[in-house]
């Protein structure tokens, strides 16, 4: 390995165009970590917080942007034994997966699944970790139970839908058009609304209210989601595309007994993520392996065009993931 890189950096608080090719210093690997040699790396929106500036690394992380990435295994920390130089992973990152090289805990990386190229694995950690995380560990999903998932056609939607069908939940979905309410329905959702054209909450009261609702809207979602749930339904929150503070009257929560929470992902501790890491391993990388579920794919830049693919994603006409090519 030589001892630069070349990567994307953030120059400056701002929109795409602050996305500038660099050459960076090798990672080394810590205690517990590998290096990997980027082949992949997914595209999320955490990535375009962190690039308008409202989204911080955790102390210790890169601070370059990309929080997931499929490579192989070119350098071990002190006390790795789960892997082996040569092994082929896909990764949840501290940061840094815009880039030739990156460090991740040895706990956070996954095999690549059977059958699935690099570029689909690059796209399974973040949104793969954060619905595992949310719907089904911290939301509690169970078969039969009523799941509402808002953004469905996004990376963590798409995912969402995917999994909720697979283990027995009634699944709708939100989204902003026919082309992506069609691939709601053809992912496994048994109603995808088209919120330019009806309510959801109307929906989701016809249907005897949600169950359990992931959101990462926000802002005035908040208390229409509330009013979407059934009696004892959850709520959980992932992100707020339309802003964190609205008013709610508390009362419907207290006296239908709902549940609201929430979580964000990088933040978290090595070991939580670990903890995820492994459920995931037992309960969900075995429908990868069988071609059950797989992420849905939107589209694919090189690395240098980190810009068009920020753009692409905010322009919110993806269906799918987005990914860098890095290497490979």
């Amino acid at each position: 390995m030589t001892e630069t890189m070349r990567a994307i950096e953030i120059t400056e608080p701002g929109g795409p165009e602050v996305l500038k090719p660099t050459s960076r210093p090798m990672p080394q690997p810590a205690a517990g970590q590998v290096v990997l040699k980027v082949a992949y790396a997914g595209v999320n929106r955490p990535d375009a917080l962190q690039r308008a500036g409202s989204y911080a690394p955790p102390p210790g992380a890169s601070d370059l942007p990309g929080l997931e990435a499929s490579g192989e295994v070119v350098a071990l920390g002190a006390g790795v034994d789960s892997l082996s130089l040569g092994d082929k992973v896909c990764a949840l990152l501290p940061g840094g997966g815009y880039a030739e090289y990156v460090a991740t805990p040895a706990a956070h990386c996954l095999p690549v699944p059977k059958g699935m190229g690099m570029k689909e694995a690059a796209c399974l950690p973040e949104t793969f970790f954060t619905v595992w995380s949310n719907v089904f560990q911290r939301g509690g999903l169970q078969a039969g139970e009523r799941f509402l998932v808002h953004g469905g056609s996004s990376g963590i939607g798409t995912t969402a839908i995917q999994l909720a069908h697979h283990f027995g939940a009634r699944v709708f979905a939100t989204a902003g058009s026919e082309a992506k309410c069609k691939a709601c329905l053809d992912l496994g959702a048994d109603r995808a609304i088209n919120y330019r054209d009806e309510d959801f909450v109307s929906v989701m009261k016809e249907e005897g209210g949600a169950n359990l609702i992931l959101d990462m809207v926000g802002g005035d979602y908040l208390p229409r989601n509330v009013k979407s749930l059934a009696e004892d339904g959850r709520l959980v929150q992932i992100a707020f595309l339309q802003g964190p503070k609205v008013e709610l009257n508390f009362a419907l929560v207290m006296v239908r007994r709902l549940t609201i929470t929430g979580s964000t992902l990088r933040p978290q501790s090595d070991l939580a993520k670990a903890r995820i890491a492994e459920s995931l391993r037992e309960k969900v990388w075995p429908l990868l392996d069988a071609g059950k579920v797989a992420p849905v794919m939107d589209s694919e830049f090189p690395m240098d065009q980190a810009a068009e693919a920020h753009a692409r994603m905010e322009s919110s006409g993806h269906i799918g993931k987005i990914v860098l090519k890095v290497s490979g």
